[in-house]
């Protein structure tokens, strides 16, 4: 494989996975372990930021770019995802979830370090990083990591999409950027199964406990969330946030909500769609996005020619 982007051939082959043994799997067994994990060993994608190609951008698409709201939230996302996600690994005896769970890791880091590549190719300024210190409690920063993943990478796959449709992004770019959204794809199909998993396996005197953090996470990344929307900056710094929607009200500008949920669930289905059908799939934040849209009315009557096949040249592999 090439150390840039893989090709073609290559580039399908990542996103298409099937686990090795055909029988059924039954979660938080053995060979459901086994297969979460290896659909993330087998499907690294190997690309180097280093040697990642920036296309030029004309005046209008550099200022767009630069005038997105996201990008000191970005990087300090990848910052401390990375490292809490390293932190848990660290701790864990299991080889299997630690050699995937190091890897999600080191690719967190990777996406932090597109970002300052990208930033540096385009001189848009951001402000000074935090340090990023290791967490406390490893189990709980890496399963909110997960869980903010889960709700911001849903928003983000169908803003990129939307910002690719429109123009907002030029192809080049696009094509440069993809393989970071996909990976979030990825976390998050191991993020979810690890957690049906790691449930089924633990002792059931533990799983009441095991709960109440889980809600307390979604108690915390929803009032981040709101925080976000207010312009609230909590600890003087950027909150969590993938790739993002605080972006939407830019990039989504012709879009109302209901035709960016839609396209939301959309590419989370089809960036998904090509990994083994016996992996859970996230279910809580398009569950509530189809809920939403329930009670939305499209400003969009009719699909503008030629837009309802777009997403399938983004899955050319």
């Amino acid at each position: 494989m090439s150390d840039t982007l893989t090709d073609v051939a290559e580039d399908r082959a990542l996103r298409h996975w099937t686990f090795h043994d055909p029988a059924r799997v039954k979660i938080g067994s053995e060979a459901h372990k086994q297969m979460f994990c290896s659909m993330l060993l087998e499907t690294h994608n190997p690309y180097k930021p280093a040697v990642l190609d920036w296309p030029p951008l004309p005046p209008d698409a550099l200022g767009r770019l630069c005038s997105l709201p996201i990008w000191d939230i970005a990087v300090q996302t990848e910052g401390r995802a990375s490292i809490a996600v390293h932190t848990y690994a660290a701790q864990l005896r299991d080889p299997l979830l630690r050699e995937a769970i190091t890897m999600d890791g080191d690719e967190e880091a990777r996406h932090k370090h597109v970002l300052s590549r990208l930033i540096a190719a385009y001189g848009i300024e951001i402000a000074p990083e935090p340090d990023y210190l290791p967490p406390r409690d490893a189990e709980w920063e890496w399963m909110r990591t997960g869980y903010s993943e889960c709700i911001d990478s849903f928003f983000a796959f169908g803003l990129f999409r939307s910002a690719q449709q429109s123009g907002f992004f030029p192809e080049a770019l696009v094509e440069t950027f993809e393989p970071v959204i996909q990976e979030e794809a990825r976390h998050i199909l191991f993020f979810i199964n690890w957690v049906a998993w790691y449930r089924r396996t633990m002792p059931l005197w533990r799983r009441p406990w095991h709960s109440l953090r889980v809600a307390a996470i979604w108690v915390v990344l929803v009032w981040q969330r709101l925080a976000i929307a207010r312009g609230i900056d909590t600890k003087g710094m950027a909150h969590d946030s993938n790739f993002l929607p605080a972006s939407s009200g830019v990039i989504g500008e012709a879009m109302n909500a209901p035709d960016l949920f839609a396209l939301c669930l959309a590419e989370n289905d089809r960036r998904m769609s090509g990994y083994d059908a016996r992996l859970l799939r996230p279910k809580l934040v398009p569950t509530l996005a189809r809920f939403a849209l329930r009670f939305m009315k499209s400003s969009r009557r009719d699909t503008p020619s030629g837009q309802g096949d777009a997403g399938h040249d983004m899955d050319r592999r």
